[in-house]
């Protein structure tokens, strides 16, 4: 297991694709908030009835420790977490719900998230998908917000700039919510470049096209605000038009995704038109591009998704264009 600091060096990559889900995940108990455990059944029945389920590499996930959760977090926020977990909080923000087992949950979540990245840096897998919870990318150095503990792309991202070697990580958030934390890790960085399509104005009212970066990160900063109801052609556009473009130009030695499902058309939590092969042809346009600058190394990490059929369908599709 990859979790020391390493030179960049890859094994000859295999096809396969690995789809990280754990029951331990769903001890983060929301009782009947939308980000609810049921989420994650969701995704696990529609891979065990589908037909690609034989061609996924099940991973069980590890659990993250404070050293890798401080790569992005301040240790006052860490124990903050866990202090309004052990005292039995429900809330630690007005927006994000907790129980006891909440902290624990994080840190597997987040240790799950590195368990796939490792086993793609080492070439056991190509790439791989995380069903994990609960979610990261409102997560901010100092505070919980949008559902969101601790920021496991952001953790990932720097975990693979600074333990394993990698130049350059380039993250895709299509989450219909701005990822606020994972834009701020990165935002005077230039080894982390981070693109997001997201409505706008609306929660969490960042993420404007004029927010670029700063200091050495300015230019490493997209941004593609949406007005609501926009739907498959929007976006496939986007990814084909500016994206794509940007992604081949920067070259990065990995993609990760913030893999949020909720701008679908039938999401309860926004107004978005994408269907569930909106997203098997944006998976897909990242493959392709992936296996010119990275041998196709992509790693993806479940955010948002409140429609829990139309969340499992779509997380199967995204796992096919991960496979073909």
């Amino acid at each position: 297991m990859l979790w020391g600091a390493s030179i960049l060096y890859y094994r000859t990559i295999v096809n396969k694709t690995g789809f990280l889900f754990s029951e331990i995940f769903l001890d983060h108990e929301t009782g009947d908030h939308p980000e609810c455990s049921e989420r994650l059944k969701a995704i696990k029945s529609a891979v065990d009835s589908s037909k690609i389920k034989k061609d996924l590499v099940f991973v069980e996930p590890e659990e993250a420790t404070l050293e890798q959760i401080t790569l992005i977090h301040l240790p006052e926020y860490i124990k903050s977490v866990m202090n309004s977990c052990k005292h039995g909080d429900r809330f630690i923000n007005a927006d994000t719900m907790i129980c006891k087992k909440s902290y624990d949950t994080a840190l597997w979540a987040t240790g799950g998230v590195l368990k796939v990245l490792s086993l793609i840096h080492d070439g056991t897998l190509k790439n791989g998908f995380c069903a994990v919870r609960p979610p990261g990318h409102h997560a901010e150095s100092n505070r919980a917000m949008g559902f969101c503990l601790f920021n496991n792309v952001a953790i990932a991202a720097r975990f693979a700039v600074s333990n394993l070697g990698l130049k350059k990580v380039f993250i895709i958030d299509w989450d219909v919510h701005h990822g606020n934390g994972t834009q701020n890790a990165f935002y005077t960085d230039s080894d982390v470049f981070y693109t997001s399509l997201h409505l706008y104005p609306f929660y969490p009212g960042s993420g404007s096209s004029n927010e670029t970066g700063c200091g050495e990160g300015n230019g490493f900063t997209l941004n593609f605000p949406l007005n609501p109801h926009e739907g498959n052609e929007t976006y496939l556009l986007i990814f084909e038009k500016k994206i794509v473009p940007e992604l081949l130009k920067y070259r990065p030695d990995l993609i990760i995704i913030s893999a949020g499902f909720d701008a679908h058309e039938k999401d309860i939590l926004a107004a978005m038109n994408v269907t569930s092969n909106g997203f098997y042809q944006m998976t897909r346009l990242v493959c392709e591009a992936a296996e010119s600058v990275c041998e196709g190394r992509i790693l993806s990490v479940l955010e948002g998704g409140y429609n829990l059929k139309a969340l499992g369908e779509s997380v199967v599709l995204h796992l096919k264009g991960l496979l073909k």
